[in-house]
């Protein structure tokens, strides 16, 4: 079974301080559950809203969206259904956690939220 923590072994310690800034933020927006998987972290309000893949000295972090964003941050873009995307980021520091992915992280954990 994996821990949160399994993620992190051998890795890079920024690594550790890039998810736990991530973490921080993301809780700052409300309540947020960390659920360890096989091969990432998912962050979930009632669903699901980023998915944090550990690498040796970066995370790749997908965050949900209701849009396409364009900007060369994002390394992939996907549309999974009609009015929903996957956008993917790589994260090497803390700092990479800045005001644009804050507002992106926002985003994708409202859409998270309980349906009206």
């Amino acid at each position: 079974r994996m821990s949160v923590a399994s993620h992190f072994a051998g890795k890079d310690p920024t690594v550790r301080a890039t998810y736990r800034r991530l973490i921080d933020i993301a809780r700052a927006l409300g309540p947020v559950t960390e659920e360890a998987k096989k091969t990432s972290i998912h962050l979930v309000r009632h669903t699901a809203f980023a998915g944090v893949a550990t690498r040796r000295s970066s995370l790749i972090l997908t965050l949900k969206s209701a849009t396409d964003i364009r900007s060369p941050r994002i390394e992939k873009r996907e549309q999974a259904s009609a009015n929903r995307w996957h956008i993917e980021v790589r994260l090497e520091k803390p700092a990479h956690i800045d005001r644009q992915l804050t507002a992106w992280l926002k985003a994708a954990y409202e859409l998270a939220g309980p349906r009206e």
